[in-house]
């Protein structure tokens, strides 16, 4: 397959959440045949419900500036599939992506044929083993794993991580994960494992009894990471701030924006003060460069232009919070919000949250069979003073928002990564790149 197959083939195997299945049996199989890959590197190995990404991202730029090795994954991706795959700060190319690909997909269709699996392993399980199998080659020393859903049962913690890292749990994929916050966090911490080290974010009480009791079973003795002091925002409208560690970092102007990355820099700066421990040369000046150069395209994302543009791809209540902080903080108006979201997101209160603070609100639908009807995003809107849109598609939603935003205002795309992505890939097309304000 070339890569254009490749991606074809991996999304004809259905949508990544709704034909999600969780188990490491697929993932182990495949593996297993592939001449486990996964166990070519070791891994830091990270989930939680928000700012696990972000967190994700900072440990890599840390790596990155002492000079090791190393490999990124990620998901769900923003406009291409090899942006979820990524050593020492480039992607893996489209060329040797469609390459293992192929592979991959050979050994999924003899598993099946053998009746050593029941069905062909799902986009996430095949995209995973890609990813193991491509750090393999590379010879990647660490790898950075992000979570896809959960933890107990996603593909990524087939790995025997060297540190397992759990950042903020809260309320998300319910259906999957259960109801209540012990459920969820159950799942979290799935991936704490006898032999590897834990750093925990601060959690809500229920997550944090769930994880304790988790860390004792497993004998694991986790470091709990303080939230940040002296924080204040700083010109750019992100946070200065100091973190006590086994060092004293102080003031540091953080890449990324939103109150909320004070604490996923703690645990950032945790993860890889033990990554240190574990012999890894990161220095201080590694750390501190590592945070302040860091990026992470769709999260509270300023693009430059009249008006200005603000991407995040908030997709809970906690992370509409965070969004409306900072859209608070920037003290930016009037704002025009472009909204749309899955189906299976708690639309109410994310509405409740974000509409209020919008002088015209754009609904629309995603590309993706799992975005919500406009309709049910507009009863979430109803009652309120806002001047109201319902368009059919993306690129309508921005042509709206374009000519109702005054040069000096804001528009506001938020409800899904996947929006965003639709949203940044209209971008390039219309001035050939997307370029940050601040």
């Amino acid at each position: 397959m070339d890569y254009k197959q490749s991606v074809q083939y991996l999304y004809s195997l259905g949508n990544e959440v709704l034909s999600l299945k969780l188990g490491l049996d697929n993932i182990g199989a495949l593996s297993a045949v592939l001449g486990q890959p996964h166990r070519a590197f070791e891994s830091v190995l990270i989930a939680g419900t928000n700012g696990k990404g972000s967190t994700a991202a900072m440990i890599d730029a840390m790596l990155s500036e002492a000079g090791i090795d190393h490999g990124l994954y990620t998901s769900p991706h923003l406009c291409e599939v090899t942006e979820r795959i990524v050593v020492n700060g480039q992607q893996i190319s489209q060329e040797e992506f469609a390459e293992i690909a192929t592979l991959v997909r050979e050994v999924s269709h003899n598993l099946v044929t053998q009746g050593s699996i029941p069905a062909p392993p799902t986009f996430f399980e095949q995209v995973t083993a890609v990813a193991f199998c491509y750090f393999a080659r590379r010879g990647v020393r660490l790898a950075v794993l992000e979570v896809g859903m959960g933890g107990r049962l996603d593909a990524t913690n087939l790995v025997q991580p060297l540190i397992s890292v759990v950042t903020p749990i809260s309320y998300d994929h319910e259906k999957y994960l259960g109801s209540t916050l012990t459920e969820i966090a159950g799942e979290k911490a799935g991936i704490i494992k006898h032999g590897s080290k834990a750093v925990i974010s601060p959690q809500p009480v229920e997550a944090m009894d769930v994880i304790m009791r988790r860390c004792l079973e497993r004998r694991v003795l986790p470091v709990f990471v303080d939230a940040p002091t002296d924080t204040q925002i700083v010109p750019g409208k992100r946070m200065s701030v100091t973190i006590e560690g086994r060092e004293n970092y102080s003031k540091i102007t953080l890449g990324l924006r939103g109150r909320h990355q004070a604490i996923n820099a703690a645990v950032a700066v945790a993860a890889a003060e033990e990554l240190r421990s574990h012999g890894y040369p990161i220095s201080r000046a590694a750390i501190v460069g590592g945070l302040e150069r860091v990026s992470w395209p769709g999260r509270l994302e300023l693009l430059s232009g009249a008006p200005m543009i603000l991407l995040d791809g908030a997709h809970n209540p906690a992370g509409a919070q965070v969004l409306r902080d900072f859209i608070v903080d920037l003290a930016v108006s009037p704002i025009t919000l472009i909204f749309a979201a899955m189906a299976d997101k708690d639309v109410a209160q994310m509405s409740a949250i974000l509409f209020p603070l919008a002088r015209n609100i754009i609904l629309t639908r995603m590309d993706d069979k799992r975005s919500a009807d406009t309709s049910a995003l507009a009863s979430a809107a109803l009652g309120g003073r806002n001047n109201l849109i319902i368009t059919k598609n993306v690129e309508e939603a921005m042509h709206w928002a374009q000519s109702l935003s005054p040069r000096d205002g804001l528009i506001c795309v938020t409800g899904s990564l996947h929006l965003i992505g639709e949203v940044k890939t209209l971008l390039s097309q219309e001035k050939g790149m997307d370029i940050p304000l601040m």
